[in-house]
């Protein structure tokens, strides 16, 4: 009986965001019909752009990287029963101080100086999730307020050092960025990589060996909730806090570590964009990423391998999102309406099963 439930529960799991995604597409089409356009056409011709190409793998898989590492980290703190809205906040944090601390010690062989910048990014974003960790366990101040809050002073934070303190000197009229990063605290292109193995991805493509580092992550987040005891303890307090505590667990320190944790992987998630890519930190790069990783984390049903596959298909809706606006005349924004049909299905099938498996219990 046990085993039954349980393939029944991988099948929903498996089912459910497929169905989401499904629905999504067909009333997406709905609009694009109304807009007077054939959707078959229109959604062929930028799933080709996204995914019928070399180059356009290459953007699926940076849009993807990014949203990886966000996802994990409000996963995670999903698995203790905690909401982390602050990934937002804490990435920008975490990529200011890994630009920061690239910029202040230059002169270092990359063995030493890109793991030192790349522990900068996470340390940023461990201080800014364990101030909410730190006030939901000792003063009971909930964390999605706390985290709310934090995101816009971290908004504000990184805008006044990048503009008045760490801002790039001697360019006339420059953009609200520091400047650029020595090549020992970078992440190089994987264009050649690619290009080694058989597949046509140029040098320009953004795709940078932070991809590899946020697929060792899913890795390393799977070993940790899965196969170690603090993983267990979070995972036990997230499902019934006053069980894990009659069974020995302290609570507030669960609470502070599961933020922390999130809060690392959130910092990480900006080391694609700032060390991977543009080489710097820019004033306001996240343009919602952080809130995106809740969509990632949903859809992947809060589990490594789910996250994988949603990031994937996030990443790949923000490639079709440029070929809605370079090939038609539809807004880019139906892309917008297709991702949010989705999170909203993903909930209701989830309310949905939550309700039925109460139902079940009761008989």
């Amino acid at each position: 009986m046990r085993e039954e439930s349980y393939i029944k529960n991988i099948l929903w799991n498996i089912l459910s965001p497929l169905i989401s995604i499904f629905l999504a597409l067909i009333l997406g089409g709905f609009v694009i019909l109304a807009l007077g356009y054939n959707p078959v056409e229109i959604y062929a011709q930028v799933i080709s752009f996204a995914l019928g190409n070399p180059i356009g793998w290459g953007y699926v898989l940076f849009n993807s990287t990014s949203l990886i590492l966000a996802g994990l980290a409000v996963a995670i703190a999903f698995k203790g029963g905690l909401f982390n809205i602050g990934v937002e906040g804490q990435l920008l944090v975490g990529g200011l101080l890994s630009a920061v601390v690239g910029l202040s010690i230059p002169k270092m062989p990359w063995i030493i100086h890109l793991p030192i910048v790349l522990l900068s990014a996470m340390v940023g974003g461990m201080i800014w999730a364990g101030i909410p960790g730190l006030l939901k366990a000792k003063l009971g101040v909930h964390e999605v307020i706390n985290t709310i809050m934090m995101n816009w002073i971290a908004y504000a934070l990184t805008n006044y050092l990048v503009v008045n303190i760490v801002r790039e000197k001697g360019v006339i009229y420059p953009l609200p960025q520091t400047a650029e990063l020595p090549p020992s605290a970078t992440l190089p292109r994987l264009g050649s990589f690619f290009q080694s193995i058989g597949i046509n991805i140029p040098e320009s493509n953004p795709v940078n060996a932070s991809l590899f580092i946020s697929l060792f992550m899913l890795i390393v987040v799977y070993y940790l909730l899965w196969r170690t005891k603090i993983g267990y303890e979070i995972r036990a307090v997230g499902s019934n806090s006053q069980a894990a505590e009659n069974g020995g667990i302290n609570i507030k320190r669960i609470i502070i570590v599961t933020m922390i944790l999130s809060g690392a992987l959130a910092g990480l998630a900006s080391i694609n964009d700032v060390l991977g890519y543009r080489h710097r930190f820019l004033d306001n790069f996240s343009h919602g990423l952080g809130f995106t990783g809740i969509a990632v984390a949903l859809l992947g049903k809060n589990h490594p391998i789910g996250i994988l596959f949603a990031s994937l298909l996030f990443g790949t809706l923000d490639r079709m999102a440029i070929g809605m606006d370079v090939f038609t005349h539809i807004p880019r924004e139906i892309i917008s309406i297709i991702q949010a049909i989705i999170i909203i299905t993903v909930a209701v099938g989830n309310e949905i099963l939550t309700r039925m498996i109460r139902r079940r219990r009761k008989l």
